[in-house]
């Protein structure tokens, strides 16, 4: 019952994520600011998610994880509260701020808590089934806090968000059980040394860094967010300016996207607990070829609709197999999985701003497309050095292509 919590509470933060998107208008005219400056609650959001993710795993090393979950929903729930009682622009951005500190150490420490509530050849499903929640936020989260807001105001939004927070924590507390959050993560990266009651403190945890399968894992999921996402930051103008779609087809169009991401997490999961690195080097090739042929058919829109779908389940077919790679890899330190949350955003953040410029450039509205699928592209090399050094034992860590199970877990799972 463990997982349904976890997924709960992915679905709020990723609900906190997306919501203010539809919100936006009615923010900014609230508290009266520019729509330039209520678009900080976005990107104050993302950034805080990027350092914040690694900053607070650093800071809990050591500690039991169940607890530390608690805390970060504890962090989130006040977080919302804020932005729903927040009298000004500055309490709100703060409230964002407060919520956005949660969102990287939970999914990274989550992953790792969710992956020991089951037997090690499902470790990815796990991990799939606590993303469940952040890829279903991501189709009802905009039209949620359009319809919330323009029924209830803005602020009942938050209020709703803070309410699943709240229920999301009580049922970490209750449902999760306390050994899921002791597991000998860290012992393999650092041989024992530097660990409390086999949590790995921080030292421990930056030895695992060394592991050269762990920066190649990251360089992966950060090229391929970055294709992702660099294309999918401009998709509202390439439907309206190059397919021709009105602006009120997006919405639509943006609920397909989010079903390929349900759909692809899931079927990454599933596919990884098989063969990892082989699903993840099928998952950004097929990512790769989505972004070249959507650039050609983007005046299409029947090619549109089936490619925005394609987009989002490639995609996202990565998320599951990449966490558990990198936690392998690492001998299953949380910083490692928290690190890879960072790396998507970095992702996110490089790959928007690679679209742009060739937007800037004058290469029009589907250029985006071809970008990302050149970023993706360089990712399938980097998986594809991985796997064959992971073949052969080379690089350190983990880093296993066939039903990666790490020592660590292993030895967890005996635990039980």
């Amino acid at each position: 019952m463990g997982l349904p919590a976890l997924a709960l509470g992915g679905f709020g933060i990723g609900l906190t994520e997306f919501v203010i998107a539809g919100l936006l208008p009615q923010v900014a005219r609230s508290l009266t600011v520019s729509t330039a400056t209520a678009g900080w609650l976005i990107s104050g959001y993302a950034l805080t998610v990027a350092v914040g993710a690694i900053a607070v795993t650093a800071a809990t090393a050591g500690l039991a994880q169940k607890p530390v979950l608690v805390g970060l929903l504890a962090l989130f729930v006040a977080g919302n509260l804020l932005s729903a009682l927040a009298p000004t622009y500055g309490v709100m951005l703060l409230g964002r701020v407060v919520a956005a500190l949660c969102h990287g150490s939970f999914f990274g420490i989550g992953s790792l808590v969710a992956r020991r509530l089951v037997p090690p050849e499902r470790a990815s499903r796990a991990v799939a089934s606590m993303f469940a929640g952040l890829t279903v936020a991501n189709v009802l989260g905009v039209p949620f806090g359009a319809l919330v807001g323009e029924r209830w105001g803005w602020r009942a939004t938050f209020w709703a968000i803070t309410v699943i927070g709240a229920v999301a924590l009580i049922g970490i507390a209750v449902l999760v059980p306390g050994w899921a959050g002791t597991g000998g993560d860290g012992a393999d990266a650092g041989a024992g040394a530097g660990t409390r009651g086999g949590r790995a403190d921080l030292r421990t945890q930056a030895r695992a860094f060394r592991s050269a399968q762990v920066w190649l894992t990251l360089t992966a999921t950060a090229l391929g967010y970055g294709g992702m996402f660099g294309a999918f930051s401009y998709l509202a103008y390439t439907f309206t300016r190059v397919a021709g779609f009105s602006t009120t087809d997006v919405s639509w169009l943006l609920v397909i996207y989010g079903t390929g991401l349900v759909v692809g997490n899931a079927a990454g999961g599933r596919g990884a607990d098989r063969d990892r690195d082989a699903t993840l080097l099928v998952s950004l090739a097929g990512l790769t070829a989505t972004l070249a042929v959507f650039g050609v058919l983007a005046s299409s829109r029947g090619a549109s609709v089936v490619l925005v779908f394609l987009l989002g389940a490639f995609g996202f077919a990565t998320v599951p197999g990449m966490i558990t790679r990198v936690t392998d890899a690492a001998g299953g330190v949380p910083l490692a999985a928290s690190a890879n949350v960072s790396a998507s955003n970095v992702g996110n953040a490089l790959g928007a701003w690679a679209g742009g410029l060739v937007i800037s450039a004058g290469f029009g509205y589907a250029a985006p497309l071809f970008v990302g699928a050149g970023i993706v592209a360089a990712g399938v090399g980097v998986m594809g050095v991985a796997a064959w050094m992971a073949v052969g034992g080379v690089g350190g860590g983990e880093g296993k292509g066939q039903k990666g199970e790490g020592r660590w877990e292993r030895r967890a799972g005996c635990e039980r």
